[in-house]
């Protein structure tokens, strides 16, 4: 076997143990008995080192160095096996098993203190995930900074003042529009209760309809939606509750972009590096685009008005117009996952400042709390009634994902790009969505970004999918026509 040929058999085997990994954390919120914690912890730490050990492995850089690369695909595969050795060797070991034992029992003791609205509960693992996260990221960053090394795992080549950059011109254009439509009478909003066992029949539904793929995949609830997994086991989870079925639908929705991205890869790809999406960024513009310019459009809106109805009988909505505005109403609310379209971009820019004060040490973790309602009540002119609707209403900060909150937004600003080259290269996209079609939209996104996985950067994906350098402009352009057909404004 030449040197290439040895990488890549070794690498396959660790690809394949970091899904057994991924497999432990679907289980752990799913389906794992509450009192299994502990052992969780130590289940995870323990393959964590030995994936750090494969990962760091010095036989990894004598391959690297000898390894000549077949095609561009091979090329693609030793830069990303390269930039993960880079970092992982930067870690040292026990640091990085000890996150992983502390962030697994973190999680569970963040919903317990979500469930008893308790934040001084949760502060002291929350104080040990932020340092045993700033040692790491110190390490990584090799006296840069810190935040930008935190980024660099979920959105290589951005950085904090790059995101800060497009954020702020996002900023002024969302406020603007947000004030013009809250002048507005608001949409009428859904009334009564919905069967949770018809909205799991319907959202099932949704997931197939969207091309989701049930031999390879399923669906469960979770109380925090996720995707787990690439390849030939991509799962995803969704929740109910009986008074919003809209929660299930859209969240099982933004689920299946994901999943569909994994399971869209091409197999040649399958337990190699390439093999999973190139960041999260771009794995959200997959789960954005088939929330909001697929999954909320007028056409596919007025598809589902009838599914609901054939569900769920007259649940007090007169027709799909007067549905389509429903479901994008614009309203008051706290949950980030359950924010509309035009304010979500807002809970993001919120959590990005706060947690980039966090690993500057500019905020301390004990008022974290004050820190969110304070900029909370800034931002969106209301106070946080509690802190589960508050700084305990995510998951991402006690596993440890620092850096991640930005890309839910960058995933939304190259939707925008990607919805744009969409409308250009689909005629009859609406015709399609209106019968509740989807293949035309899904189909362009898999031939032209999903297939790739990680074949190039996370900015070149988009400009192969798009044809342009990702922007927020096109995404600003979207908002502004949509939300001021429904509000006349």
């Amino acid at each position: 076997m030449s040197a290439f040929d040895e990488l890549m058999a070794f690498q396959r085997d660790t690809q394949a143990l970091g899904q057994i990994a991924g497999r432990l954390g679907w289980d752990q919120e799913t389906m794992m008995p509450r009192g299994a914690a502990p052992q969780r912890g130590e289940e995870m730490a323990a393959i964590e080192a030995v994936l750090h050990a494969r990962r760091s492995d010095p036989r990894v850089a004598e391959w690297l160095q000898q390894a000549v690369a077949p095609n561009e695909a091979g090329e693609a595969q030793l830069r990303e096996i390269r930039r993960s050795y880079e970092r992982t060797v930067k870690v040292p070991a026990d640091l990085a098993k000890k996150i992983a034992q502390v962030t697994s029992e973190a999680q569970g003791k963040w919903a317990a203190a979500r469930a008893d609205e308790d934040v001084a509960a949760f502060v002291p693992v929350l104080e040990e995930v932020v340092a045993l996260k700033r040692e790491e990221g110190l390490a990584l960053a090799e006296g840069g900074d810190v935040y930008d090394a935190m980024v660099e795992d979920y959105e290589h080549g951005m950085t904090g003042a790059g995101i800060a950059e497009i954020f702020d011109a996002m900023r002024p254009g969302l406020v603007e529009l947000r004030a013009k439509v809250l002048e507005k009478p608001a949409p009428k909003m859904l009334q009564g209760t919905f069967d949770e066992a018809a909205q799991m029949k319907l959202t099932r539904k949704l997931a197939k309809v969207f091309g989701y793929d049930m031999a390879h995949g399923r669906v469960d609830k979770a109380v925090h939606p996720f995707s787990s997994g690439s390849g030939l086991d991509v799962r995803i989870t969704t929740r109910t509750s009986e008074t919003d079925p809209f929660n299930c639908f859209y969240s099982t929705i933004h689920e299946v972009g994901h999943g569909a991205y994994e399971q869209n890869i091409s197999r040649d790809y399958l337990l190699t590096p390439l093999g999973s999406g190139v960041s999260m960024g771009v794995h959200e513009s997959q789960s954005r685009i088939y929330e909001n310019q697929i999954g909320r459009s007028r056409a596919f809106t007025g598809w589902l008005f009838e599914e609901m109805k054939g569900a769920f009988g007259d649940f007090g909505i007169a027709d799909a117009d007067a549905f389509y505005a429903t479901v994008n109403a614009v309203h008051k609310g706290y949950i980030r996952t359950e924010a509309d379209e035009l304010q979500y971009n807002l809970h993001i820019m919120l959590r990005f400042g706060l947690e980039r004060a966090l690993m500057s040490g500019d905020l301390a973790v004990k008022d974290l709390e004050g820190a969110w309602n304070e900029r909370f009540e800034a931002d969106f002119g209301y106070a946080v009634d509690k802190p589960s609707n508050g700084c305990l209403q995510d998951v991402h900060w006690s596993v440890g994902l620092f850096g991640y909150f930005p890309t839910y937004s960058l995933g939304n600003v190259y939707a925008g790009c990607l919805y744009q080259a969409l409308r250009r290269d689909v005629p009859g996209l609406d015709a399609q969505l209106a019968q509740g079609e989807t293949r035309g939209a899904t189909a362009w996104l898999k031939e032209n970004l999903q297939q790739h996985g990680g074949l190039r950067s996370p900015r070149d994906t988009i400009i192969h999918a798009a044809g342009m350098e990702p922007g927020h402009q096109p995404l600003l352009t979207y908002l502004e026509e949509k939300f001021s057909t429904i509000y006349d404004l």
